[in-house]
């Protein structure tokens, strides 16, 4: 059996609050946590929009948090990454994919896939030609199961579905019936559901959370939901698995008034 701690869009910032949330104590209790009670875990997948916008700094000062970490860390690009910043300061496994952020974790019985997602300018996602090219080479048959930022598909979250993967349905054709699950992060809500055949789950966000889409809202009106964050423990055994949506610490923990 494999067990994965899956945490997704940290937002992190070396200063400052994003409205009244401080990221760092938010991530930092997510680490405690997690080395508390979950140090057995195999690693951690971290899937994108890991900083602001102070490139090099928050990149800096978030490869000294990640450390904390008993387990190993595996981080993905989120819109908000920059691949020259993430690469110059983050640690990532032999075997990433040239000019991307784009690599294998091989396991005794499946294979994950960390892919890149990321389109510079833009808060959508994109899979260009040769992002597709490396995914069917690394698709085997062995149990594949994908960690991405951008969703391939609608979610009904109506502002959130506007900055979805570009390429999705392409995506999707490329990997029905090798794919045994899709891990997702970027809309900072837990959804879960199938497409095509195979089954999604998205994830809350170690910051903040977005609103239900009802009450309507738009980016002008945006306030965060006051819900408390979480991570995801997967367990994955002969092809089976299960995720626990983990709360980690309460919603005040960060807020500062």
């Amino acid at each position: 059996m494999t067990k994965i701690i899956w945490m997704t869009d940290p937002h992190f910032q070396n200063e400052g609050l994003i409205g009244d949330l401080n990221p760092r104590t938010r991530l930092k209790a997510a680490i405690d946590h997690m080395n508390t009670h979950h140090a057995d875990a195999d690693f951690m997948v971290l899937t994108g929009d890991l900083v602001g916008d102070d490139i090099a700094g928050d990149y800096a000062m978030l490869a000294t948090c990640l450390v904390q970490s008993t387990i190993p860390v595996y981080p993905l690009v989120g819109n908000n990454d920059d691949r020259a910043g993430f690469r110059a300061h983050l640690t990532l496994p032999g075997g990433v994919m040239n000019g991307f952020v784009q690599y294998a974790i091989d396991l005794p019985d499946a294979r994950v896939l960390c892919l890149d997602t990321h389109m510079v300018g833009s808060h959508a996602g994109q899979f260009c030609a040769a992002r597709q090219a490396w995914l069917h080479d690394h698709l085997t048959d062995k149990p594949t199961y994908i960690f991405m930022h951008h969703p391939p598909m609608d979610l009904h979250l109506p502002k959130q579905d506007e900055i979805k993967l570009q390429e999705g349905d392409m995506f999707l054709d490329l990997i029905r019936d090798r794919v045994q699950h899709l891990f997702i992060g970027h809309v900072h809500r837990p959804t879960c559901g199938t497409i095509r055949g195979i089954p999604f789950a998205t994830l809350g966000a170690l910051s903040f959370q977005a609103p239900a889409p009802n009450p309507a809202w738009d980016w002008d009106s945006f306030v965060p939901a006051q819900e408390a964050p979480h991570y995801g423990v997967l367990y994955i055994e002969n092809g089976d698995v299960t995720l626990q949506h983990t709360q980690f610490c309460a919603y005040d923990v960060g807020i500062e008034s």
